[in-house]
């Protein structure tokens, strides 16, 4: 149930992005995605393997770097919900919202080829290992985007055959979201990049945020409502979860400090790939910051979380994800505001 709930709300962020304000930014965005991604995952995961080694915990390298992937790509459903309430510049703002509708995509990639080498047994090489996670990253990445291009197209030709028919062009948007997960799971591609790609193909080609013709204003109302009404119920399933944790001083411990480890690394991982582009900014640091601080995780990575068996340390995974998202949410989703504007004052 929750493979298709994220996917409705990433379609949902999607369509209303801009995508000639996300082209402007795409070289960062891609630096971020990607670049970003893999040196959070093996910070995070290196440094929480060794913080579970001096608080007195068993955590396995692989399963640590397993963590590190689920909780390097910030969640763009969260990371939506809140920018709307923040007053950050479009640039600063593009930048986050851009990145954080891609790297769920990498990431998920990401995870998945750990959790190949995790549960590989010994009958498998390394060069077969290597080969089938070159496999998966053209299947699901590159899989993901053409086929997100794919049905996006299809979905964008049967609108504009409608001759205004506002009713029916929701519906077509919602039979690319289903009909296009469902696709997704057969093909084994990434869902996530598909409804992203699908959803700014679709907004942008019929400019969905000008409002102006009587098709624009439905598919817009009809996914804001949308859009709304699954946040709220998504931040209330994160609180219920917490049903699921026991309560544990170490774990708890471990919990707190992987919160300074996500952002430390969540700060070196924006700041090498934005030295490496050429940007305009009078004090750069000041953008790591914002980009740092703003990097919320949600939903996405306790799901990611929930989908390990118990032999891959999956009671402590969930439980510092569940703290670390908890504070993501609450800490910096409330504060990023006010941190925008202590910060540029």
């Amino acid at each position: 149930m929750t493979q298709w709930y994220f996917k409705f709300l990433l379609f949902a962020g999607a369509l209303h992005v801009n995508l000639a304000a996300l082209e402007k930014e795409k070289k960062s965005i891609l630096l971020f995605a990607t670049l970003g991604v893999l040196i959070s995952t093996f910070i995070v995961g290196g440094l929480v393997f060794f913080g579970a080694q001096w608080i007195g915990l068993e955590l396995p390298f692989l399963h640590a770097l397993l963590f590190g992937a689920l909780i390097s790509p910030t969640d763009p459903i969260a990371v939506m919900a809140i920018l709307k309430e923040a007053n950050i510049a479009e640039s600063l703002g593009i930048k986050i919202e851009g990145e954080s509708l891609f790297n769920d995509g990498i990431g998920v990639v990401v995870f998945s080829g750990i959790l190949l080498i995790a549960t590989a047994t010994g009958e498998h090489s390394s060069a077969e290992i290597g080969t089938e996670i070159g496999t998966l990253f053209l299947e699901e990445a590159v899989g993901g985007l053409l086929y997100g291009l794919l049905i996006g197209f299809l979905g964008l030709k049967c609108i504009q055959s409608l001759n205004e028919n506002p009713q029916l062009a929701v519906m077509i948007t919602l039979a690319v979201v289903m009909g296009g997960t469902a696709g997704t799971f057969m093909l084994h591609i990434s869902a996530p990049l598909a409804m992203v790609v699908a959803g700014l193909l679709i907004g942008n080609k019929i400019h969905v945020n000008e409002d102006k013709n009587a098709v624009q204003k439905a598919i817009n109302s009809f996914w804001e409502i949308l859009d709304d009404v699954f946040n709220g119920i998504l931040f209330v399933l994160i609180g219920l979860a917490i049903h699921l944790l026991k309560f544990d001083l170490t774990h708890l411990l471990l919990g707190v400090l992987t919160i300074v480890i996500v952002l430390v690394a969540r700060f070196i991982s924006v700041l090498l790939p934005y030295s490496l582009l050429k940007h305009n900014a009078e004090k750069p640091i000041k953008t790591v910051a914002v980009l740092t601080w703003g990097g919320l995780r949600g939903g996405i990575s306790i799901a990611l979380a929930l989908s390990l068996s118990n032999d891959l340390s999956s009671e402590l995974i969930l439980y510092i994800t569940y703290v670390v998202v908890l504070f993501s949410i609450i800490i910096q989703g409330l504060s990023i505001g006010a941190f925008v504007k202590k910060l540029y004052r």
